[in-house]
């Protein structure tokens, strides 16, 4: 069953991806069903996106979602059959946001 994510006010989702990305667009969907908002950062057009996205995670991978500015966390699961496990991401996301 696929988990419902509430987010604690005050907490801020950055989702770095570009437009012809098929896992990106899986991840905003995702969110936007359940009514998470987030920003975009196409790493394509923003000036140092990707760069940042590289340098801070060291991966060249998207899309990655940036938590408070601080914390990533990976927006699509490889191992998954669908690439995005929903109760795996609401985890990932959870102990981003309390560390």
């Amino acid at each position: 069953m696929d988990p419902q994510l509430s987010l604690p006010s005050g907490h801020r989702l950055e989702v770095f991806s570009t437009r012809w990305c098929p896992d990106c667009t899986r991840l905003k969907r995702w969110l936007a069903q359940r009514a998470v908002p987030y920003e975009e950062i196409d790493i394509e057009e923003d000036p140092g996106a990707a760069e940042r996205l590289e340098r801070e995670t060291g991966k060249r991978a998207i899309p990655f979602i940036l938590v408070d500015g601080r914390n990533w966390v990976r927006g699509y699961h490889r191992e998954h059959h669908m690439r995005l496990d929903g109760e795996l991401l609401v985890r990932e996301l959870a102990s981003a946001m309390q560390g």
